[in-house]
């Protein structure tokens, strides 16, 4: 044994938390503050509105690529040691992106820190479920769903100080810091203990075994298709928003970058409340029926959103529409982990969520062009329709029950 290897000890909760909740955060970060550079970086390298969007959207497709090579080889080797990986890789090639010269090499370092981004919730919220108590699993997942804001709140309040003077290359060498964490992480934290008894009493599975635990029966079917139109609907209606607001705001009502940062701020700070009040209701009332009442609030906020002309009233909205519209991410950790067993736990996170993530990438560009062709208004009811799907799928796709973990049962 290594004096590496020595100090390491089980994933307590604290540890894991602080695991997940740092790989989150720099996501969340990277993304949104590419979000605010776009108009800087497409006026210095010429790209067209379509080549700037496609940036977005090019670096979703790589997480869902991501996603489902991770969370594989997470549930096989490990959760520390796959997230290092993913964090390394998220790093270095966000980094990269601040040698881009133009549009092709740019597109290529998003698509390849998309990759090592895709694998990070999904190992993250499987670390979580598996070093918390059932009890309190949803206040857990939110936590980390909390972690993502965090970052997207250092985009907004950093991005305005640090753009002028550092250049957004500058801002993407920010991103080599996740690199560091990383280190630290991996030198002091060991596996969940439920993880290494579930290896070592069960062999290994294919990734095709993986995957079939995802289809096992009627009832996991219909839950991984429901949990996959949940994660569609909050993917797209987040990234389409939160790309695009700021530009939205600058074009009609000359909001400068840094009061299109305090719009995206104030909220954030919505989505963050949202967030962890969804936790808190969750472990104490009925999941599902959280579900329907933060749907049904993301239904209504959007449509009178969608009515405002006003700055003010659209800022004030704006964090009462967050607040519903993204709180619901705080259970989806939670639900995914209570769904599938734990020898395919990351793999059904990373594979729902991304390949969610991968549909919400077209957000920007239906949004964009919806703006563009034919009104915001009109962009942002189409919103107001979607989450209607999420709530067809609540009622009659997803499981009931949840805290107890497998709820539909285990394989192997």
């Amino acid at each position: 044994m290594t004096a590496t290897s020595a100090v390491k000890q089980h994933a307590t909760p604290g540890k894991a938390m602080l695991a997940s909740v740092t790989g989150y955060a720099m996501d969340g970060f990277d993304l949104l503050i590419l979000g605010f550079m776009l108009p800087v970086i497409a006026a210095e390298l010429h790209l067209t509105s379509a080549e700037s969007g496609s940036l977005v959207t090019w670096t979703l497709i790589g997480a869902v690529l991501g996603g489902i090579i991770f969370g594989h080889l997470s549930d096989r080797f490990g959760r520390i040691r796959i997230l290092t990986v993913t964090i390394l890789m998220f790093s270095l090639f966000t980094g990269l992106c601040a040698l881009a010269v133009g549009y092709w090499d740019l597109l290529a370092y998003r698509t390849l820190a998309g990759i090592g981004l895709g694998g990070e919730f999904g190992i993250g919220m499987a670390l979580i479920a598996e070093a918390w108590p059932a009890e309190k699993r949803n206040r857990a997942s939110a936590y980390v769903g909390m972690g993502w804001q965090l970052g997207v709140l250092a985009a907004a309040f950093l991005t305005p100080l640090l753009l002028t003077h550092i250049g957004w290359r500058g801002m993407f060498l920010v991103g080599l810091v996740p690199a560091l964490a990383s280190f630290l992480i991996r030198r002091t934290l060991g596996e969940p203990e439920e993880f290494e008894r579930q290896k070592s009493a069960a062999p290994a599975l294919s990734f095709r075994q993986r995957l079939g635990l995802l289809f096992k029966d009627r009832a996991t079917g219909r839950a991984s298709i429901g949990i996959f139109i949940l994660c569609s609907v909050q993917n797209f209606g987040y990234y389409g928003l939160m790309i695009w607001m700021p530009t939205y705001l600058a074009t009609n009502f000359g909001f400068s970058l840094t009061k299109s940062g305090i719009w995206t701020a104030v909220t954030v700070i919505g989505m963050t409340l949202g967030i962890w009040l969804f936790g808190m209701l969750a472990d104490r009332f009925a999941r599902w029926k959280i579900f329907i009442a933060y749907q049904l609030g993301a239904v209504v906020m959007v449509v009178c959103y969608a009515q405002l002309s006003d700055p003010t009233w659209m800022l004030l909205a704006g964090a009462v529409m967050g607040l519903f519209v993204n709180g619901m991410i705080g259970g989806y950790g939670a639900l995914i982990s209570d769904t599938y067993p734990t020898q395919a736990r990351a793999t059904a996170q990373n594979i729902l969520f991304n390949l969610g993530r991968g549909v919400g990438g077209l957000g920007p560009l239906v949004i964009g062009a919806l703006v563009t062709q034919v009104s915001f208004t009109a962009a942002i009811s189409l919103l107001a329709a979607i989450y209607l799907l999420d709530i067809y799928a609540t009622l009659f796709l997803l499981p009931k029950k949840q805290g107890q973990g497998d709820t539909l049962g285990a394989i192997g």
